[in-house]
């Protein structure tokens, strides 16, 4: 469907359209001059936590992470509103631009404007734009082989979130869960930027292995994923062995069915693989030989973060996943 949006020829007539939706990527970036382009990406989501002020911050480190992905700095954004002004109360969407408006404070960009609507069920999203030196945008879809991919922020958000809609998930788990999702990717961003990688992308509603398909194929290349070295919340496993995964999840599993070999890898472990997150960390490429100094300079800026895999020559777009 998109193939008649995005023409070839409509990006190749403009240079300065240096990344646009044809590789999956999480953002658009345009050149203003040779120094400067600008980068903008838009994203929506219905409440995912109670607290409508935690779910503003989710909402805006959500969006933002679109930029961070790109290594751009957060400029400004738009708010986008659909809420039900006749069957909630308006304090609860008060709460909910509030904290989205704290959060973007938090990242130094500027909250401009927006635009609301009567809808059905609250939901809540931003358009946001950077800014990025041309020479140093980050994509989705310069992964070389013999990479190495590191990720930050744990699995399990899609799982658990689903949990506390079912109410089987502990007060103190879901306080830390949110402020994981509230977190911020900047210093990731900002670590990335200063080692130099090879491509990176956020990790959200494809799961890990949705994501990880979308840099092997814009990238031609392959990839291997090692299960016990990828972090997980440790709550998503037992709920997960109860059967509690989002729709999302389950859908990213049937469609990465024909692209990911599981090995001996178990269907709930799968689903982990495949889980939908939600304001979900970095998946960088980074050189081998630069591994060591991306890791070293995550942790100085306090993110923890986990070499899960490579990649590899092949067809581009292929995983292998093992569990050890």
């Amino acid at each position: 469907m998109l193939r008649h949006l995005f023409p070839a020829k409509r990006r190749d007539a403009d240079s300065a359209l240096l990344v646009d939706a044809r590789t999956g990527d999480d953002a658009a970036v345009y050149r203003i001059s040779d120094e400067l382009a600008i980068v903008q990406s838009v994203d929506l989501i219905t409440p995912i936590v109670d607290d409508p002020y935690a779910f503003g911050e989710i909402v805006a480190a959500n969006a933002l992470s679109d930029l961070y992905a790109k290594g751009a700095r957060p400029l400004l954004a738009l708010n986008i509103v659909g809420f039900p002004v006749k069957t909630l109360p308006l304090g609860a969407m008060e709460e909910m631009l509030r904290g989205g408006a704290d959060k973007l404070a938090e990242a130094g960009a500027y909250l401009a404007g927006g635009h609301s609507i009567d809808d059905d069920e609250p939901k809540y999203g931003m358009a946001v734009t950077g800014l990025v030196h041309p020479d140093r945008v980050v994509t989705n879809a310069g992964a070389r082989p013999g990479d190495v991919l590191v990720m930050t922020k744990p699995l399990g958000t899609g799982i658990v979130t689903t949990g506390i809609d079912r109410r089987l998930v502990a007060p103190e788990t879901v306080e830390r869960i949110i402020a994981q999702m509230a977190s911020l990717n900047r210093a990731a961003s900002e670590a990335m930027v200063a080692v130099g990688v090879h491509a990176c992308t956020d990790i959200t509603g494809f799961g890990l292995l949705g994501h990880l398909r979308e840099i092997a194929e814009a990238s031609g290349v392959d990839a291997e994923v090692t299960l016990e070295q990828v972090p997980v919340i440790p709550e998503a496993w037992e709920l997960i062995a109860e059967g509690v995964a989002p729709e999302g999840s389950y859908n990213n599993h049937r469609y990465l069915s024909d692209y990911v070999a599981w090995g001996e890898l178990r269907r709930e472990e799968q689903l982990v693989l495949c889980d939908a997150q939600t304001s979900g960390g970095l998946l960088i490429a980074v050189a081998q030989a630069k591994n060591d100094a991306l890791v070293e300079a995550l942790a100085t800026a306090g993110v923890p973060a986990a070499k899960i895999g490579r990649i590899v020559a092949g067809r581009g777009g292929r995983i292998s996943v093992s569990r050890s």
